[in-house]
Order: structure tokens, then C-alpha cells, then sequence
């Protein structure tokens, strides 16, 4: 489909003809927020848990939401209808609107929606039985990252970071411990034992992070959220990747080390046969 139809600003239009002023707010301070919600057969997937963090994000940044989570689902309803692919990634940004250049927030002003999807593209076969690279980097990106900001800057040098080491994925770390990757969460197996950073300010709690919960308690796999050193994860029988186009991905090396034997793992092979069940449920 090379000219999808999107939506934006009360409009279904080609996305060749979508266009924004430049006073956009999102387009000179990054100033809003996104949410990505996975289609499978036409279906949103958690679609409840991916509106409640919209909502949040825009609340903690002083937005006014421009719908209920109704109209926001019947306007994904409709961008999905227009795309032939069964199974899709939808993609909506909300910004502050069109100002006048000045750093405070702008009195009435109107938000700038804009919602677009594409089909999915999930890690091949090769990558879920090899499992993948990543590099390790200091986390150097702002203290408000539970927010879904549309500032992107620091996810950007991270991604670069690791395709330029031919790596999948960034792990970071502040100040010696684990936060996450440039746009996944990461966790780690110990002894059978699964563990994740705290759900705080230092990273965004994925919708793939409540899911893991899920499926652990489901599956009977012990799972605790703690700070985890970075010898920790360097020493951990597994390494994990979760996110909504990853899904559930192993790690099997990081900085050319291998984590454990080097191949996915038994709670991997758990945890991603769970997930496709939880999909098809």
C-alpha cells in the first residue's frame, strides 16, 4: 500500500498529502506524546492497558485529552479498516498544537492528532532460535522516562549506537544499574528466577511489562522487580528483551558476551509460547 490512508485532525487523508504546520509544537519542542498498539486479525491487542498509559502520559505532561477512550478506538477502528494488512502496528501522536514560538504552554490551543498504522514486523525465526546481539551504554537520557514523550532524542543515539555495533538493541544503565533498551524493556533469568527494574520514573513501563506479570503468575515462574546491577545481567542465565514488535526476544550476547550457553532460554521458550497463546485468545 504505498500511500496508506491516516488520520489527522478530523480527516482521513493519504499520508502523502498529511501535512502539519511548522509552529507545531510537536515539531519544535517535541512537545507530545504516542502510544503503539499491535493489531492481530484486525483485533488491538491490550488495548485497555495501551488508552490507560495515553492517558497517563498526557496527564503527567499537561495535556488536555481530545477524546474519550471511545472515540480514540473508533478512530483506530477506522485506520485499521483502511489498511489491507490483517496484522498491523498503529501508531498516534497527540501534540500540543500550533503556537506561536515560546517555551511556556500556550493558552487555547488545539491538540494536534494524528494516527497511522502499518502491518507488523516481528523478529524472524532465525532471531527467536539464535536469539540476538546487543551492546551496553550508559544511560544519559532525561529523569522523566515513564512518560511516552514524543522527545525521542535519547532513544534515537541509543538505536544508532547499537545498529552502528550491529547489535538489535542498547542496554542502558544509570549510575551502575539496569533501566532498559532504546525502545524495549529488558529483564533477566537467575536460577530459574525472572527479574525486571522497578515500574519508576527511569523507564517506560512497556505494556509488555503487565503482560510478563501475567503470564508468570499463569505459568508459575517466579518473577521479582528489583534494581539490578550491571554484573548482574552480564551473569544472568538469560537475557530478555520485551516489546510490542518484539514481542518476547532473547538475548544472547551483549558487548560480544555471551549471556549463559549463549542460546535462548527455557523461560524464554515459556514466556514468548505464552504470549502467542495470550494473542489468540
Amino acid at each position: 500500500m504505498n500511500d496508506p490512508l491516516v488520520y489527522l485532525n478530523g480527516a482521513m487523508t493519504p499520508l502523502s498529502k498529511a501535512t502539519i504546520p511548522v509552529l507545531d509544537r510537536g515539531f519544535i519542542f517535541g512537545d507530545g506524546i504516542y502510544e503503539v498498539i499491535p493489531i492481530y486479525g484486525r483485533k488491538p491487542f491490550r488495548s485497555e492497558q495501551h488508552m490507560a498509559r495515553l492517558f497517563r502520559s498526557l496527564a503527567a505532561i499537561g495535556m488536555p485529552n481530545p477524546h474519550s477512550k471511545e472515540q480514540w478506538m473508533e478512530l483506530i477502528g477506522k485506520v485499521v479498516a483502511a489498511h489491507p494488512a490483517d496484522d498491523q502496528m498503529v501508531y498516534m501522536q497527540v501534540t500540543r498544537g500550533v503556537a506561536k514560538r515560546a517555551h511556556a504552554f500556550p493558552q487555547e490551543v488545539t491538540p494536534t492528532v494524528f494516527i497511522m498504522t502499518n502491518p507488523i514486523v516481528l523478529p524472524s525465526a532465525q532471531a527467536r532460535a539464535d536469539g540476538v546481539a546487543c551492546v551496553s551504554m550508559e544511560d544519559k537520557r532525561w529523569l522523566r522516562c515513564e512518560i511516552k514523550s514524543t522527545s525521542l532524542l535519547g532513544n534515537v543515539l541509543a538505536a544508532q549506537n547499537a545498529a552502528e555495533n550491529d547489535a538489535v538493541e542498547a542496554i542502558q544503565f544509570r549510575d551502575g544499574f539496569l533501566t532498559e533498551a532504546s525502545s524495549s524493556n529488558v529483564w533477566i533469568v537467575k536460577n530459574g528466577k525472572l527479574m525486571g527494574p522497578p515500574k519508576d520514573n527511569l523507564i517506560l513501563e512497556g505494556i509488555r511489562y503487565g503482560l510478563i506479570e501475567e503470564l508468570c503468575a499463569a505459568k508459575g515462574i517466579p518473577l521479582e522487580a528489583r534494581r539490578i546491577a550491571r554484573v548482574e545481567v552480564f551473569a544472568a542465565d538469560e537475557v530478555l528483551l520485551s516489546s510490542a514488535t518484539k514481542e518476547v526476544l532473547p538475548v544472547a550476547s551483549i558487548d560480544g558476551q555471551a549471556i549463559g550457553n549463549g542460546k535462548p532460554g527455557p523461560i524464554y521458550q515459556q514466556l514468548y509460547a505464552a504470549y502467542q497463546e495470550a494473542k489468540a485468545a
